[in-house]
């Protein structure tokens, strides 16, 4: 248990990105209220953990109608995960919400759903990942607890960096917030050419 959360959560604290999140958040509702962005920031963190939720638990079952299995998941997981560490370091916006996005959220009154919830919190990196760790958990009750527990902290996380967004904002600036999105995509670039190379020995072996 102890190992799945580890992973778990290095994986899903890279990906969701919390206060690299709450940066963004701050600068989509400069216009609403303390209490508005409290309301959207919970919001926000219930629907990704809904969302995260069905994919994990529902993940192995679309897989399995569909034919695939958990080597090729992997190679395409992985090939996707690298895409968002490339975004992440690049600063180019492969899978995560465009600047056109951003600004279109930004002049609506609520962003809780789009892009916040979707697909800033619970984009396509994070339903992966949670699709492959659940898979790899197989029916080890541990292991599947490590990685339940692992995505409740990091929402948990998510939350607190959101309802401080404002804070997080003022300390970090754009050039802290930037440094630390680039450290965070490197970090989850490694892990995604380790999910990767794992699909292909697996595609491979006898």
């Amino acid at each position: 248990m102890i190992e799945s959360f580890g992973f778990a959560l290095v994986a899903l604290l890279v990906i969701v990105d919390p206060v690299g999140t709450a940066v963004i958040f701050a600068a989509m509702t400069t216009n609403n209220s303390e209490a508005e962005r409290r309301r959207q920031a919970i919001r926000a963190t219930c629907i990704a953990a809904v969302v995260l939720l069905l994919f994990a638990v529902l993940g192995g079952w679309l897989l399995r109608a569909l034919g695939i299995g958990l080597p090729a998941m992997k190679v395409a997981g992985g090939l996707l995960l690298f895409l968002l560490a490339a975004d992440m370091v690049m600063g180019q916006t492969f899978l995560r919400a465009t600047p056109e996005e951003q600004r279109a959220g930004a002049e609506e009154h609520d962003v809780s759903v789009f892009p916040l919830a979707i697909p800033l919190l619970a984009g396509p990196g994070g339903m992966t990942s949670m699709v492959l760790m659940t898979q790899e958990a197989g029916g080890d009750w541990a292991r599947l607890a490590g990685v339940f527990f692992a995505l409740l902290v990091v929402l948990v996380l998510t939350l607190i960096c959101l309802l401080g967004a404002g804070q997080v904002a003022r300390v970090l600036g754009r050039t802290g917030g930037h440094v630390i999105g680039r450290v965070l995509g490197v970090l989850l670039a490694a892990l995604a050419a380790q999910i990767a190379l794992e699909g292909v020995r697996e595609t491979l072996s006898p």
